[in-house]
């Protein structure tokens, strides 16, 4: 199973992770919470925001291609960069990943 690095991040993830063995065929925001890893997804993970948006450091060409909707979606994101994808959307395959979460989303202020 693919290794998916998660860089620093200030709030969400401030020493970044590691997550040995994951699963192929999940998407990256699935993986991310199910490792405590609290990334924003508003709108339940269905593309329909760019709460989850991240850049994808390394392995960036083993994901399957943006759908039109996903790419119309990352048009709004925050940080924007030929390598973003929506978390929710991106699904692990076989290679390794490097992941880095934007300092910030199109939500500046979460609700606690």
């Amino acid at each position: 199973m693919p290794k998916l690095t998660v860089l620093p991040h200030p709030d969400i993830c401030p020493e970044g992770a590691v997550i040995e063995n994951a699963p192929k065929g999940e998407s990256i925001c699935r993986v991310l919470l199910a490792n405590d890893i609290d990334i924003e997804h508003a709108c339940e993970m269905v593309c329909a925001c760019t709460t989850c948006h991240v850049i994808v450091r390394e392995g960036f060409d083993s994901l399957e291609e943006a759908t039109d909707n996903e790419e119309d979606m990352l048009d709004r994101a925050w940080g924007l960069s030929t390598l973003s994808r929506l978390s929710c959307q991106a699904i692990i395959e076989d290679d390794d990943l490097t992941v880095e979460i934007p300092r910030y989303s199109i939500n500046h202020a979460k609700e606690n």
